[in-house]
């Protein structure tokens, strides 16, 4: 019995012992997850790699930014509404933008789309201060507008670049204020040149610079820069169906800003340089499908026009009805136009006063006539309203 009774004491022992170490080899496994879930675990900062100086790229980029940033502006308008039972006025918000300082006088340059229809429109600058804005002109044809803020408000003006000399591949910048972001900074190229975009609310624009600098809702009216920090261009669209940057946004360059903004200034509006003629997009069209006439068909010469003195011919119609094409436009020094709104953007190159060449085609023959381009008259409108009317 003695014997059997310290047999079981072994036994118990040992069992005791195995799970004593069963016990220990999971708590040894189980212990820093226990530990990381209740928080116990001691953790201490990870030591900071020494990152060194800034590629020579950022340090210049970062540079760019913070000279330019106080020189644009967010633009937010509003528009005024009637509450149609009780006949109440109510001011509501409408949209946004972006803008820069064009000069020391006050003036605001941006896109006319980011003002068209608005009742009032604030200026904020990168300090947090606000200022309203009075329209001092507009160029919808360039989707251009000037507004003016208290001119005693101080901000240095972008330093401006120029356009012509743009190369594809070049880096450029854009600045502004997507999605109400403000003062957001993207990089991209030049991805092309000479480009045209039509848009609801300012029909064909022509010349634009296209890139890849990412352009969003919001960055309208704000500058594009070139590495040097010079302003090149406005941004003014994107091409995108969802209305996202897809990588192709547009801007206006260089010199057609310089062109027409101190007109704007100056005048309220862009008076264009015209030739006297009457044109229609529609009738193009129809002549070119019908027909097989090339380039801009000229309707109608205005009377004592430049036109009418180089001796342009317009469309007529015979006594039996038919149609008689005049005078196609085909070139504009050297240069092909095939649409109303290429012909304007060529002679919009020029000035009010400048001999250009045109190429004209009558009869199946072309010839070549100087023209001094005069003022857009009051009778030069467009036949039909909006960019595809008339020249």
């Amino acid at each position: 019995m003695e014997g059997k009774s310290g047999g079981d004491v072994f036994l118990r022992r040992l069992k005791w012992l195995t799970l004593a170490i069963i016990a220990v080899i999971l708590a040894w496994y189980a212990a820093p997850r226990v530990v990381a879930l209740f928080g116990w675990e001691k953790a201490v900062p990870r030591a900071v790699t020494p990152r060194g100086d800034l590629a020579a790229d950022e340090k210049s980029t970062i540079e760019l930014f913070e000279r330019s940033r106080d020189s644009v502006v967010f633009i937010t308008t509003t528009q005024r509404v009637m509450e149609f039972w009780s006949r109440n006025v109510f001011t509501i918000p409408r949209g946004a933008g972006s803008g820069f300082v064009w000069d020391e006088n006050g003036h605001i340059v941006t896109n006319y789309h980011v003002i068209a229809g608005a009742a009032e429109a604030r200026v904020r600058f990168s300090d947090g201060k606000e200022y309203v804005a009075t329209l001092v002109g507009a160029s919808p044809l360039h989707d251009l507008a000037v507004l003016r803020i208290d001119p005693s408000v101080k901000h240095a003006p972008l330093p401006l670049g120029t356009s012509h000399d743009l190369k594809v591949g070049q880096n450029v910048y854009a600045i502004g204020n997507p999605f109400g972001l403000d003062w957001t900074l993207t990089k991209g190229i030049v991805s092309a040149l000479d480009r045209s975009l039509r848009t609801n609310e300012t029909g064909a624009v022509e010349h634009l610079i296209q890139t890849d600098a990412a352009i969003n809702p919001g960055n309208s009216g704000g500058p594009l820069l070139d590495s040097a920090g010079r302003l090149i261009g406005v941004n003014t669209a994107i091409y995108s169906p969802s209305g996202a940057s897809a990588g192709v946004g547009f801007a206006v360059p260089m010199d057609t800003v310089n062109r027409v903004v101190p007109q704007l200034i100056s005048k309220g509006k862009y008076v264009r340089p015209a030739l006297g003629i009457e044109v229609d997009q529609r009738t193009n069209d129809l002549a070119a499908q019908q027909m097989g006439i090339k380039g801009v068909l000229v309707l109608r010469v205005l009377p004592s026009s430049a036109a009418a003195a180089v001796g342009l011919q317009g469309a007529g119609f015979g006594r039996d009805g038919a149609f008689i094409p005049g005078d196609a436009i085909i070139k504009v020094e050297g240069k092909d136009v095939d649409t109303v709104s290429a012909l304007l953007a060529r002679l919009d190159d020029f000035k009010i006063g400048d001999k250009v060449k045109l190429t004209v085609r009558r009869d199946g023959r072309d010839r070549e006539v100087s023209v001094t381009l005069q003022a857009e008259g009051q009778s030069e409108r467009p036949i039909e309203p909006g960019m595809e009317g008339g020249e």
